[in-house]
């Protein structure tokens, strides 16, 4: 994605790629649900309103799902991130802010469908999906995260289990998958060519710019490395499945100089 927009912080083919313990419609018998500053301006622009971890967002609006994916890969998107308290305006300002955004014509609304699917894409983790508090970086392909003096320092949480698996010693690995057919979804069992189940799927969705089925999920480490044929359970059938190198969308992240 060359630029992606946030109403309140950053440049930032259907419902069921929103993981569905997080997203679900709307009813007067449901909890009473928190609303962003930016909620009438959702209404107002067409946006679809669903229940996110306690909160009223937008999944979708007029345009599909999947021209709304393409168009924040090939232009620029706005996404309302309020919820997540990340607001670098006056509440006030808000939808003057959202409104001169979109008076550029690249710039188009975005909702929770478009960001879930664009952020499997870029091999990106949901906390509580694919990554929790049981997790160590290095289960989660995130060493990334532990700058060199942290490590020789061990001066972190964890560091005793965290750093020996930095060495080699961990038994499971969040790996890319990708696969035709039926797309996999959270819970789906991963087997190995005998057909014994390995692991488990924690995303998975159809992608909008490859046009084929892109996962993530944990298996042991010896079925980790790229190219390694799995199958995966869909629908309580079995289909082929290869282990595939994240991002799966080459990143091209806009970064202010």
């Amino acid at each position: 994605m060359q630029r992606a927009v946030s109403v309140v912080a950053r440049l930032g083919f259907r419902l069921q790629a929103i993981p569905p313990a997080l997203c679900h419609p709307l009813s007067c018998a449901q909890e009473v649900l928190r609303r962003t500053p930016l909620y009438d301006f959702h209404l107002a622009h067409g946006g679809k309103m669903v229940a996110f971890a306690g909160w009223s967002l937008p999944v979708q609006y007029r345009d599909s799902h999947t021209d709304s994916h393409l168009h924040t890969r090939q232009h620029c998107s706005l996404f309302d991130v309020s919820h997540m308290l990340q607001i670098s305006v006056p509440v006030a300002g808000a939808v003057h802010l959202a409104t001169a955004l979109l008076k550029n014509p690249e710039v188009k609304l975005a909702g929770l469908a478009a960001r879930d699917s664009l952020r499997l894409e870029a091999g990106l983790c949901l906390y509580g999906n694919d990554i929790d508090e049981h997790t160590t970086p290095v289960e989660g392909s995130l060493s990334w995260t532990l700058g060199k003096r942290r490590r020789a320092a061990m001066d972190f949480p964890g560091a005793k289990v965290i750093v020996p698996q930095l060495k080699g010693k961990v038994q499971r690995r969040r790996v890319g998958l990708m696969c035709e057919g039926a797309p996999m979804r959270a819970h789906s069992p991963i087997l190995n060519m005998e057909g014994t189940k390995i692991g488990t799927v924690t995303s998975g969705c159809p992608s909008p710019s490859l046009k084929k089925n892109v996962a993530m999920g944990y298996v042991p480490c010896e079925y980790s490395r790229p190219g390694t044929m799995l199958l995966v359970e869909v629908r309580r059938k079995q289909q082929m499945a290869v282990v595939s190198k994240m991002p799966f969308v080459p990143t091209n992240y806009y970064t202010l100089k």
